[in-house]
């Protein structure tokens, strides 16, 4: 079943560690902060992106081939390294490793893999790049 998953996707950074028999594991590329608001009516035609910035990646030793981002209470746009062509709606949800940190995103039918949104605990929360964050499993 996932081997056809990730026929699906682009950009699998490591697919001996991301393929698993229950779905695809997706990496973090980019996490960003939301600025200022975004705008939605009802017809569509105020709609606007909110302005958001890329949150900075910090090395623990300057030999580190990746940073981590030290994120602070609050919620950022979470942006992954694959994307999904297309096909049939696929599930997209948290990995449990990344719920029991506190952090969340929402479970998604979707058929893409764009930007979704990431809810970091009262604590905050550290993710390296490239961190296994969400699963794409095909539905139930």
């Amino acid at each position: 079943m996932s081997d056809s998953l990730a026929d699906r996707l682009d950009g699998i950074v490591h697919a001996d560690t991301q393929v698993a028999e229950r779905g695809v594991d997706l990496t973090v590329a980019e996490i960003r902060s939301v600025d200022e608001p975004g705008r939605i009516d009802f017809g569509g035609g105020e709609l606007t992106d909110a302005a958001s910035s890329p949150v900075e990646t910090e090395k623990r030793n300057s030999e580190d081939d990746y940073g981590w981002w030290n994120l602070e209470e609050g919620t950022y746009l979470l942006s992954y390294n694959e994307t999904l062509t297309e096909g049939d709606p696929l599930v997209l949800q948290p990995r449990t490793e990344l719920r029991e940190r506190g952090g969340s995103h929402p479970t998604l039918f979707t058929d893409s893999v764009g930007t979704v949104p990431l809810s970091v605990p009262t604590g905050g929360l550290r993710l390296k790049e490239n961190a296994r964050v969400s699963t794409l499993l095909e539905p139930p």
